[in-house]
C-alpha cells in the first residue's frame, strides 16, 4: 500500500552506493512488489464518477535511458493492471541508448508474456527525451498518446478521467496530479490538487497556488479540472490528431529541459488548453540529482532550449527572459 521502505542499518552503506546509480535509493525499489498495491489517494467525489463508455483509447510512451529494472517495471505494471484494457491500446518502451544489459534481450523476452502489447523501439545513438518521444508517437497506434516518464505508478481509477476529458473536448490536453514517490524509501505521498504550474522569467518550472479565479470557476467542485498555464511534461495525455495539428514537439531541442514549457506554450497558443484532471493521480519518483550526462553539460542544454522557445513563442515577453538571464540571446 505505498508504504516506506525502511534499510537495516547494516545495509546502509551498499544502500548508499546503489543509490549513485539511478539517484533513488535502489535496493528499496528492488525490495518492492513490481505490480505493489497503493492507496486510493483520490477525493470522494472522484470516487464515484461514472465515465462514457465510449472513451477513446490511448498508448502510452514511455522513454527510458538506463532506468533501473524495479523501476521499469513497477511502471509498466501499474499502467497495464490499473488500466481497462479496451482503453489501452499499447504500451510502447522506447530506449534511448542504454548500456545495461538487462535492458536488452532479458527485457524484450519478459514483455513478451504481459497482458497487454508492449513494444520496444530502440533509439540507433542517444538523442534525448525529446526525440525519443517523437519516435514513439509516430509508432503509436492509439487515438491518444499518453507520455509517462519511466519512474511512475499509476493509481486505481486514473486513466478514465484523462480520456474522457479529451473525448469531450479534443483540444484539451490533460495531466493528471502527480504524486510523490520517495527517492529515499519510497513511500507514496499524495499531491495536492490546490497547486498548478508556473514558471518564472528565467522560465524555470514552478508549483504555484490555484489562484482564487479558477476555484470560482469551478465553483467550489474540487473534482473538476483546474487550468493550469504549464505543465511539468513528464506526464500527459493528448489527442494524437491535435497534437499532430499543433507540430508535435520541436525536434529542435535537445535531450531534455524547456520542453514542457515549450509544449504547454504551444498548446495555449495553437488552440489548445491545458488542464490537470484532479481526479487522475500518478506517482513519479523526483530525485535530487539527475543520473544522466548531457552532452556540454546540463546548463549549456537548458540555456539552449530555452532560448528557443523564448524566441518561438514569447514575443517582445522573450526580453524579460533576456533581462534575468543575460548573455543568453542568440
Amino acid at each position: 500500500m505505498g508504504k516506506a521502505v525502511l534499510i537495516p542499518k547494516d545495509d546502509q552503506e551498499k544502500m548508499k552506493e546503489l543509490f549513485k546509480i539511478n539517484q533513488f535509493n535502489l535496493m528499496a525499489s528492488d525490495l518492492i512488489a513490481l505490480n505493489r498495491s497503493l492507496p486510493d489517494v483520490r477525493l470522494e467525489g472522484c470516487k464515484t464518477k461514472v465515465y462514457p463508455d465510449e472513451l477513446p483509447n490511448t498508448s502510452v510512451v514511455i522513454v527510458f535511458h538506463n532506468e533501473a529494472w524495479s523501476t521499469l517495471l513497477r511502471t509498466v505494471y501499474s499502467v497495464i493492471n490499473r488500466s481497462p484494457h479496451y482503453l489501452l491500446s499499447e504500451v510502447i518502451l522506447v530506449d534511448d541508448a542504454s548500456e545495461r544489459d538487462f535492458l536488452k534481450l532479458t527485457l524484450e523476452n519478459y514483455v513478451k508474456n504481459l497482458e497487454v502489447p508492449v513494444k520496444i523501439i530502440r533509439m540507433e545513438e542517444r538523442s534525448g527525451l525529446i526525440r525519443a518521444r517523437l519516435r514513439g508517437a509516430a509508432a503509436s497506434k492509439g487515438q491518444v498518446i499518453t507520455f509517462l516518464d519511466a519512474h511512475c505508478e499509476c493509481t486505481v481509477g486514473w486513466l478514465e478521467p484523462l480520456l474522457a476529458r479529451i473525448k469531450e473536448d479534443r483540444k484539451t490536453v490533460v495531466c493528471p496530479i502527480i504524486d510523490v514517490i520517495s527517492d529515499d524509501t519510497f513511500e507514496y505521498m499524495a499531491g495536492s490538487d490546490m497547486t498548478y504550474g508556473g514558471f518564472n522569467w528565467k522560465l524555470n518550472f514552478r508549483w504555484y497556488p490555484v489562484p482564487q479565479r479558477e476555484m470560482d470557476r469551478r465553483k467550489g467542485d474540487r473534482t473538476l479540472p483546474v487550468r493550469t498555464p504549464t505543465m511539468a511534461g513528464g506526464l500527459f495525455s493528448i489527442d494524437r490528431n491535435y497534437f499532430e495539428e499543433i507540430g508535435t514537439y520541436d525536434a529542435g531541442m535537445d535531450i531534455w529541459g524547456g520542453e514542457n514549457l515549450e509544449m504547454s506554450f504551444r498548446i495555449w497558443q495553437c488552440g489548445g488548453s491545458l488542464e490537470i484532471v484532479t481526479c487522475s493521480h500518478v506517482g513519479h519518483v523526483f530525485r535530487k540529482a539527475t543520473p544522466y550526462t548531457f552532452p556540454g553539460g546540463t546548463g549549456h542544454v537548458i540555456n539552449k532550449n530555452n532560448r528557443r522557445l523564448a524566441e518561438v513563442w514569447m514575443d517582445e515577453f522573450k526580453d524579460f527572459f533576456y533581462i534575468i538571464s543575460p548573455g543568453k540571446q542568440f
